[in-house]
């Protein structure tokens, strides 16, 4: 199990045995209990855990675009210069792991009050995990929790990924060693159903995205043979299963690739790739042959975990630091010029 304090800054340094659960232990500053270990205790489902905004530090003010000091960088002219996302989506707590549906008015995200609480706090805190926040006549909804679990079981869930019904996540749980995928449906509006996702173990898989065809599935893994850091591997449906993973090359570099996601066509594939020290997004561009285009840089500066609208617009994650310290996380979003 995977258990470090700062994943932008020590991007590059991260070497573990386990695929991380991204968004739910990037923000442990503690340490790690050892592999196997079961979560830390948190309150069950069936009690109502406090407002999540509560639980924000009073000390912590909230970041503003004019008091940033590392503002992401647009590097593109397909864009409007990125722009947080408005209350209540955006808090002074930490935001993450943005998740846009294709109509552009359901967002799936990442939340916890503190990013500088350990895990096992934010566990006890009972409000740290998968949220959805609906948009309405271009108002957003205040997030509300994704329930994965039945009610007294201990979770930490995160790296959401949705396709049409189905939800793809990473979670520890009550009984389970380590961290595993697991699926969902909704039904009726309710998530339910969740399941192991059965993925090879060999395959270490990590945060991913399935082709809307259900032919390939893309991921995230430090697994041999990469290039260095994370790589970006691709497994091909075969016959009903998942092919063994193969090194998307060109993608790849040196540094650490990751986060991929790609548009509904399949013809751009969008990543995290680490930038002078720090995450940054690029894009790359299939070929008629079938093969990826050497990636472009679209935003640098403390960017990550491209998501994209069917109209093209990016949403991305961009974590607040001073002074080496992470103060919050926002969703920002660049919209597509016309």
């Amino acid at each position: 199990m995977l258990c470090y304090t700062d994943a932008y800054v020590r991007l590059r340094r991260m070497k573990k045995n386990v695929i991380l659960l991204p968004f739910l232990l990037i923000i442990a500053a503690g340490g790690c209990a050892p592999p196997g270990t079961p979560p830390p205790a948190s309150p069950p489902l069936t009690t109502p855990p406090p407002d999540p905004e509560s639980l924000i530090p009073a000390s912590q003010v909230k970041i503003t675009p004019e008091t940033d000091v590392y503002p992401p960088l647009l590097h593109s002219t397909d864009f409007a210069s990125p722009v947080p996302l408005p209350y209540p989506v955006n808090t002074a707590g930490a935001e993450d792991s943005a998740f846009i549906m294709p109509d552009g008015n359901t967002l799936y995200l990442w939340f916890t009050p503190d990013p500088n609480l350990p895990a096992g706090m934010q566990l006890d805190q009972g409000v740290t995990g998968i949220y959805v926040s609906h948009q309405t006549s271009g108002v957003w909804s205040k997030p509300e929790r994704v329930v994965l679990a039945d009610p007294g079981i201990q979770v930490m869930d995160g790296c959401a990924f949705v396709q049409g019904n189905t939800m793809w996540f990473c979670t520890i749980r009550t009984g389970m060693t380590g961290m595993t995928w697991f699926v969902a449906q909704n039904t009726g509006g309710q998530w339910t159903g969740w399941r192991s996702a059965a993925f090879d173990p060999s395959y270490q898989v990590g945060e991913l995205h399935i082709t809307a065809d259900g032919q390939e599935l893309y991921y995230h893994s430090d697994r041999p043979g990469g290039l260095g850091g994370y790589d970006i591997w691709v497994c091909r449906n075969e016959n009903g299963a998942w092919g063994p993973p193969q090194n998307v090359t060109v993608i790849n570099s040196p540094e650490t690739d990751g986060w991929p996601f790609l548009t509904a066509d399949a013809n751009e594939m969008w990543f995290t790739r680490t930038y002078l020290g720090s995450p940054a997004i690029f894009r790359s561009v299939r070929m008629a042959g079938g093969e990826w285009q050497a990636p472009e840089l679209i935003i640098s500066q403390f960017a990550g975990e491209a998501s994209l609208d069917a109209a093209g617009n990016l949403y991305f994650t961009h974590p607040y630091y001073k002074d080496g310290v992470k103060l919050e996380t926002d969703i920002y979003v660049a919209y597509r010029l016309e």
